[in-house]
């Protein structure tokens, strides 16, 4: 008969083992920007020839928000969370031969692990989705750049995978690294061909980044999906953030100066003001509060546009301002503008922790119940 003991004990030598052979595989970014999916298809095949040995683990995450069908559920990366992994792939969609915009302006944040040498010693690998293919071993080279100024291993793809190559269609088949002709006609892409080489590229990388984990520099900084994130916030608690209301005249819905992010907006809802009117005439408090949040709904929509998805960049909200259309005498007006603040403080937690003013007007444009004006900082 089996005893306790020894049930505990074979239990224990499975957790081990588990943790031991978790412990030996290298966990790889997937790094990516994509316009309209293309990239994020060779992301994905990348990911299936790297995990194909068991040896590696991908995390997929997107340098910008994407509100693409296919690609708005993809989390988006911090520059700081980089050092925290054992080996990193960059994919981009080709510019002008030279890595997307995005891209550019996120390694550009990088400048803070550069001067701790953040990434040196890690290996690096680069794909991308191309137009016509013109200039693609030229825009790989252009992350290269980048990459090595960090000192990062790059890792090139060499010539690998020809006997299955069909030469009869164009394909994206490069020494530095996977491409896809993306705008090709009457072909899928990428194309059999190319995801072949991307995951032969997968497979190779999930070896080097195995064989020199732990032979430089690793964060110890809890990566980002071990942390709370606004994303992760605002799914878990159901808010939903509306389209962004475009301006109605000349001006923008944001400015930025430095640090600083300055937003006006009002209770505009599915293209029409919600609750309009003024309190005490045609809304009662009830319905002004509901004006408010939803004003502070489209405020941090503005935000988001304005961060380029990635909220996580909000070091603060600095300042909130409530105008309210109230009558002569009112002067409840703090009360009406929790709504705002108690949003706020659930999207962004202590960071979401403001200065605050508040008061009436005799009218507000639109026939809005509210007007607010917010100032956050950014990094």
């Amino acid at each position: 008969m089996i005893s306790l003991r020894n049930i505990l004990i074979a239990l224990i030598s499975i957790f081990s083992i588990v943790a031991h052979a978790q412990q030996k595989k290298a966990r790889v970014l997937v790094l990516i920007h994509s316009d309209n999916g293309s990239t994020y298809e060779l992301a994905k095949e990348f990911a299936k020839g790297l995990e194909s040995s068991n040896q590696a683990e991908a995390i997929i995450k997107m340098v910008k928000k994407n509100e693409h069908a296919k690609l708005k559920e993809i989390p988006v990366a911090t520059p700081n969370e980089l050092s925290s992994y054992d080996g990193i792939a960059f994919g981009s969609p080709i510019y002008f031969g030279n890595m997307s915009t995005a891209m550019s302006e996120f390694l550009s944040k990088t400048v803070d692990l550069w001067t701790k040498h953040g990434l040196e010693g890690m290996p690096a690998t680069v794909f991308m989705s191309a137009g016509s293919g013109a200039g693609k071993e030229l825009a790989i080279q252009s992350i290269w750049n980048s990459l090595a100024v960090h000192g990062m291993v790059l890792v090139s793809n060499g010539i690998r995978g020809n006997e299955k190559i069909d030469v009869k269609i164009p394909q994206g088949n490069t020494v530095l690294g996977t491409t896809s002709l993306s705008s090709a006609k009457n072909v899928e892409r990428p194309s059999e061909s190319e995801r072949y080489l991307i995951k032969l590229q997968g497979e190779n990388f999930a070896k080097i980044a195995l064989a020199l984990k732990g032979t430089f520099f690793r964060s110890t900084v809890p990566l980002l999906e071990n942390k709370t994130t606004v994303a992760s916030t605002l799914k878990q608690k159901k808010i939903t953030l509306p389209e962004v209301p475009q301006p109605a005249g000349n001006y923008k819905p944001y400015i930025r100066t430095g640090n600083l992010i300055f937003i006006n907006q009002v209770a505009l809802k599915d293209g029409k003001i919600l609750n309009p009117g003024k309190l005490g005439k045609e809304l009662n408090e009830q319905q002004v509060k509901e004006a408010t949040r939803t004003t502070m709904l489209n405020v941090i929509a503005v935000l988001n546009e304005a961060v380029g998805g990635n909220l996580e960049q909000v070091k603060r909200c600095v300042q909130l301002t409530g105008i309210f259309n109230t009558p002569e005498g009112y002067t409840k007006h703090a009360d009406l503008m929790n709504a705002a603040s108690d949003l706020t403080v659930d999207v962004f937690g202590e960071k979401g922790k403001h200065a605050r003013a508040t008061f009436g007007a005799s009218s507000i444009p639109v026939n809005s119940a509210v007007e607010i004006q917010a100032i956050f900082e950014i990094d």
